[in-house]
């Protein structure tokens, strides 16, 4: 399946990426397996995008949950969470 990734804020600066468009394996069907597979890149990724670290997530520009499955072609964002002030 081919997605389009695009990271903001904190995360898009740690990562020293913006957008990438991939290939995911057959395994990875929701956000949260897209997560990990992320993480098991390494390094700053597994820091990144640790279990317990608090991120929002949308698809198609839609807010989504991680047990959303994804879809081919889709828009995945992935961005920290926004505090008011």
């Amino acid at each position: 399946m081919k997605l389009e990734l695009k990271f903001f804020a904190s995360l898009r600066e740690a990562l020293k990426v913006s957008e990438e468009k991939i290939t995911i394996p057959s395994s990875v069907k929701t956000i949260a397996d897209l997560r990990i597979h992320l993480f098991e890149r390494g390094g700053v990724w597994a820091e990144v995008l640790a279990n317990g670290k608090s991120l929002r997530c949308a698809l198609n520009h839609q807010m989504v949950d991680p047990s959303t499955p994804l879809q081919e072609g889709a828009e995945v964002a992935f961005f920290p969470p926004v505090t008011g002030g």
